[in-house]
């Protein structure tokens, strides 16, 4: 493979074809084999991953091309997310260390922080934050850099998981403003209040949990299993949450498919439901006010 392909596109075409001929899964930062192919051929080469094009034609060293070949092939031999094998995942353009000890990063909590889409708080009167199931720590430095002002906790049962999230914090110079805990939930902070709370926990349903496909289960699983409906940990959240809120704050928490199941259990909760460019009717805010 590395005598035969010269070029971006060669690799890029190949890489294409081999990951639909294997059936792939995908859906950790790429959700088809065009979009994953990019961005190994991108990453692999410190490329900026935003588009492959006006790289194209531009011809690889050899030691470049045996690079992109072993790891086309390590895609599809072993099944691991590209981020595991790279190192690396994006939220909203922002670089993260990765590797097994931590979910790949995707929650659709950071473009609503990130971006202010659909955002029901005033962000010039956020000065604490408190990150639950933090994983990577990528929702905590998002927060931390989204609200200058604030300082960020940001927790995760998984002593590895924060050992991870200390790396990329120390990597985005964050040190002072985010403290990491390990710890369940809310047990770490004591009886502090924050502004806002965020969390993309683990709401996976035990029958999809038994369905995972290889790049799936390659995750830690107790950063997936939510319990027999998936809503086990969302729902310790819930009942927790309001003794750790300030007035006029709120809970911002991802929860997957599971928003019929979650009203019909709390239906005198005003859910909101903030949608996304990729995602709708997953994350969900609630004021302090609104748990009564």
């Amino acid at each position: 493979m590395s005598r035969d392909l010269t070029t971006v596109r060669d690799f890029f075409r190949y890489a294409v074809s081999e990951f639909t001929r294997a059936e792939l899964s995908f859906g950790h930062g790429a959700v088809n084999a065009i979009d994953e192919a990019a961005f190994i051929v991108l990453e692999s080469l410190a490329l900026p991953i935003d588009d492959i094009n006006p790289w194209l034609d531009a011809r690889l060293t050899g030691d470049e091309r045996v690079r992109l070949a072993d790891l086309i092939r390590e895609r599809i031999e072993a099944r691991k997310p590209a981020a595991y094998l790279l190192n690396k995942a994006y939220i909203q353009g922002v670089p993260f260390y990765v590797d097994e000890r931590v979910i790949v990063p995707r929650s659709y909590i950071g473009e609503i922080i990130a971006g202010g889409a659909g955002a029901p708080w005033n962000g010039d009167n956020v000065n604490s934050v408190l990150d639950l199931c933090t994983g990577s720590g990528c929702l905590a430095i998002i927060a931390a850099l989204a609200f200058p002002e604030a300082t960020v906790d940001a927790v995760d049962i998984s002593g590895d998981a924060i050992d991870v999230a200390r790396r990329n914090v120390v990597d985005h110079g964050l040190s002072e403003r985010i403290s990491l805990h390990a710890g369940d939930l809310f047990a770490p902070v004591g009886a502090r209040r924050f502004d806002i709370i965020i969390s993309n926990p683990p709401y996976v349903d035990a029958q999809s949990l038994s369905a995972f496909p290889p790049e799936y289960r390659a995750e830690p699983m107790i950063a997936h299993a939510g319990g027999d409906d998936g809503l086990e940990i969302v729902r310790r959240i819930l009942a927790a949450a309001p003794a750790h809120l300030n007035d006029g704050g709120g809970l911002l928490c991802e929860i997957g498919s599971g928003r019929e199941l979650l009203e019909a259990a709390y239906p005198r909760l005003p859910f909101l439901w903030i949608d996304t460019q990729e995602s709708e009717g997953e994350v969900f805010w609630l004021a302090r006010a609104d748990f009564g």
